[in-house]
Order: structure tokens, then sequence, then C-alpha cells
């Protein structure tokens, strides 16, 4: 008997329509277009505007786009993992929101806090969860709400984030295609450097929290930047040194988009063409977890049945990884 691979079957996306553009930036706060620019390569994110609603309406958003395009039924799904640090509420999760909205009934649903890293640690403990052939059909989201954790009012930061939910069908496969293999890390060296600082159990919410924006994403920039570059493209390299593969062999690296001089430093590592980076930073900005099933939903037919695909990413805790896909369909 071959051994079961868990396969990506479909793709969907969501990303609200308001467009929070450069020139926008520039009047809430001390900055510009070409400042934001030349720095991290964003010029506009999307923000959703929607009054009493969170990144599980993003979600359901997009799990009906993979819906609609593969027919699948809400009753067929039997695993929901969502990766994301912006759920709705601390409890209920946001996997079993989504599920109420998608009349999603008995299904395992749980949230995974990775930070930037979310998509792809849901997306390998899925794959294990498919493998066990336990579950036969799993969504897989990358969904963030970060406009609810920034701080319009830091320059440093507040040009840096956008909203947006992305999705994957996870199903069992053949050994030929699917998830192929992964290397995922954590170092809690990067634990005070990029944080939220207040609401969680160590420091509740107060007034004086949230007169000091400690509800905000705090970001020590170098730091954080330094160990990205070292970390996301060492892992990417490491992963196709393990597998045999160049950069001849790739198809598509799809990184995480947190700054394009991150990108860069790992697209000169592995060694793959400029033409086969998939990039959307410019236009969404940095949506954490979302950000790399929103590159795979906008550019889903460009894959080919068998392309090598490396997905790869780096967040708050430090976390980072890779991962490496064969494209089934």
């Amino acid at each position: 008997m071959s051994q079961i691979h868990a396969v990506i079957t479909g793709v969907g996306g969501y990303v609200p329509e308001y467009v929070l553009d450069n020139h926008e930036l520039s009047t809430m706060m001390d900055t510009s277009d070409e400042w934001i620019t030349t720095r991290v390569g964003i010029k506009e994110r999307r923000i959703l505007k929607e009054p009493g609603v969170g990144t599980s309406y993003m979600a359901a958003k997009a799990a009906e786009d993979l819906f609609a395009k593969t027919g699948t039924k809400p009753e067929e799904i039997d695993l929901i993992i969502v990766g994301t640090t912006t759920p709705d509420y601390v409890f209920p999760s946001c996997a079993s929101m989504i599920a109420e909205r998608l009349g999603i009934k008995n299904a395992l649903a749980f949230d995974l806090q990775a930070a930037c890293s979310g998509f792809i640690v849901s997306l390998t403990n899925a794959a294990s969860f498919i493998e066990t052939g336990r579950f036969k059909k799993a969504l897989v989201f990358g969904a963030e709400k970060m406009s609810s954790i920034t701080n319009y009012t830091d320059r440093t930061t507040a040009p840096l984030f956008g909203d947006g939910a992305g999705v994957v069908l996870v199903e069992p496969g053949s050994s030929e295609f699917g998830v192929m293999d992964s290397i995922l890390r954590t170092d809690g060296i990067g634990g005070t450097h990029l944080m939220l600082k207040a609401g969680g159990s160590a420091k509740p919410a107060s007034h004086d929290s949230v007169d000091n924006h400690e509800h905000t994403v705090y970001q020590e920039g170098q730091f954080v930047f330094k160990h990205a570059v070292t970390n996301m493209a060492g892992v990417s390299a490491e992963l196709m040194e393990k597998n045999n593969l160049t950069g001849e062999d790739i198809s598509w690296l799809i990184p995480h988009q947190a700054n394009l001089r991150i990108i860069d430093a790992t697209v000169q590592r592995t060694g793959v063409d400029n033409s086969k980076v998939m990039i959307n930073i410019d236009r969404f900005g940095n949506t954490s977890a979302a950000s790399i099933p929103l590159c795979m939903w906008e550019s889903q037919k460009k894959f080919k049945k068998g392309d090598n695909i490396i997905l790869t990413a780096f967040g708050a805790g430090f976390t980072w990884g890779a991962v490496w896909l064969k494209w089934a369909y």
C-alpha cells in the first residue's frame, strides 16, 4: 500500500474592499509613499471596515470561495485548523465560529497561534492528521485582521499590516504529490522583541495598558529583521538541500510577505529565479498568517501538476520554517 500524502485540492481567498494606500497613511502620521516603499515595498493594504466583524468573517468568505470552485459541501469537512494571531475573541475559537458560519457540524476545529508562521505550521499539522487516515477533508486557514492590533500613530509599524484570509482544502492522496517535507523551528529569544505587551494572562487589559497602546504590535525592527533574514533564508535552503532540490528544480517560491528585503535574501540563498517568486506585499502589506495562502489564491492558475513549491515564513516567537509541496492539479 502506498503512503498517504496530504494533498491540496483547492484554494480560496478573501480581502476586504477598502484600500488604505500610502498617501492616506501620510495624512495620518509623519510618513510618505517614498519612505514606506523604499523600506518595505508596500504601496497599499486592505482593511476590514465592516463594524462588528472580525477574522472569522473573512475566513468564512474565503471558504465560500473555495467551496464554489471545488463543489465541496460543508458536511464533508471533518477538520478545521485556523492559523491566526487575531481571532475574533480569546474564546470561543475562530475555527468554531467559522464552522458555525459555514454550517459545518461535528468537525474537529481549533486555532493555532504561530504568528506569521501560522499557515505553514497549520498546514503541516493538518498533513499529519490526514496522513493518519482518520481525516478526509481539512480546511486550513491563514486569516488575520491585523488592523485590529495596529497602532495608527506609530509610523514604524502602521504602514506594515493589512487584513485578509486564505484557505486550502487538504485531502488524502498518493505519495507522488502533496506535502512532501517540512522543517519548523522556534527560538524564544524573540519573545520580547515582537509582541503584544498586554491583553494576556500576564498583563490583563487595564486603562493604563490601553492608554499606552500595549494592545497593538510592538516591534524592535532591526533585531527582528536580522533574525528574519538569517532564519527564513536559511531554513528554505536547508529544506531544499535535505531533499536534493536546487533553485532550478523549484517552480515557485512563496515567502511570507513581511518585507521585500527579507524576501530578496531568501531568493539569493535558495538560488530560485526571481520570476518564480510570488510577491503581493505591494498591494496587501503584511497579512501575517494570511500572506502565503493569499499568494496561492491569487496565483493558483499558474500552478501545474507536479510543480515543486516552497512555502517559507518567519514570525514572532520567534517561529520560522519551510514546507515543500508537490502540486497535485
